[in-house]
């Protein structure tokens, strides 16, 4: 994620942007500023000649954790993926699934409306005081306010932060300076090929959700077909299938997210997650 100065746009210049191929972004608690580096507008468009590996991912490390300051920053978990794939459900399931072992807060993005916040409010996800939208106001780039994430740190200082991003494609993944653990989210809807077309939200998120397989048969998406690729593309990185509005497959993703949390913090899971 890097701060913007895109002068089109006249938004906030404590924006931060969605990752498009290169790992440059900010550590909310520390201050950064990169914009020169990338001609004056704080994201790079350099060609990519491989779409990245899980191996060779930015987050999900403990080399990464390893230089966190955990006393100042939650463990922040970033969910991204295209715009329609589940996020905002996903993030809804998976604050259901773990308010009551684990101090949570979330951070939504959205263009131009708190769509997002609302429903996640509404739902009563968390109480509205753990939950903060943001409207990064046109460019694409622009899916993370870091002030929002630090804002959110010290007023109720959630040990488990999510920032679900406002939805971008699959050139895009979170820096490993913003997040610390990353979900990509993608549905059957788009086709079975969308696993082999890559891209760092595919290849190097900590884990993948392909969601709606409810839906797969009415769509002509093969399952197997995805998995097969998805192993293809990412190695020994792990992929679940899900039906997040149903709840299939939120438990093994909230195991997923725990135990890197426990893993990154020191922490004990919490039962009955242990």
């Amino acid at each position: 994620m890097s701060a913007h100065s895109h002068s089109p746009h006249d938004h906030d210049h404590d924006e931060a942007a969605t990752c498009c191929g290169g790992d440059h972004g900010h550590d909310h608690g520390a201050a950064h500023d990169r914009a020169a580096s990338h001609g004056g507008h704080g994201h790079s468009h350099e060609h990519l000649d491989h779409p990245g590996t899980y191996a060779a991912r930015a987050t999900g490390s403990p080399a990464l954790w390893a230089t966190r300051a955990w006393s100042e920053r939650a463990f922040t978990v970033g969910i991204g993926g295209p715009v329609g794939s589940g996020k905002t459900a996903l993030t809804l399931k998976l604050c259901e699934e773990l308010r009551d072992a684990i101090a949570l807060g979330v951070c939504t993005n959205d263009i131009f409306t708190r769509e997002d916040a609302e429903f996640l409010t509404r739902k009563g996800a968390l109480p509205a005081a753990r939950i903060r939208a943001v409207e990064t106001g046109g460019c694409p780039h622009a899916a993370i306010r870091e002030d929002a994430l630090e804002d959110l740190t010290r007023s109720v200082k959630p040990e488990l932060l999510f920032c679900e991003s406002g939805g971008d494609n699959l050139a895009a993944n979170f820096s490993s300076e913003l997040a610390d653990f990353t979900l990509y989210v993608i549905d059957v809807a788009g086709g079975d090929k969308v696993p082999r077309k890559g891209g760092p939200g595919i290849t190097q998120s900590d884990v993948l959700v392909i969601n709606k397989t409810d839906l797969a048969e009415a769509v002509s998406s093969s399952l197997e077909v995805m998995d097969r690729d998805a192993k293809k593309m990412r190695g020994d990185g792990p992929t679940v299938f899900a039906a997040v509005k149903h709840g299939r497959g939120v438990t093994e993703i909230a195991k997923e997210v725990l135990a890197a949390w426990a893993k990154a913090t020191g922490r004990t899971v919490p039962a009955p997650w242990a």
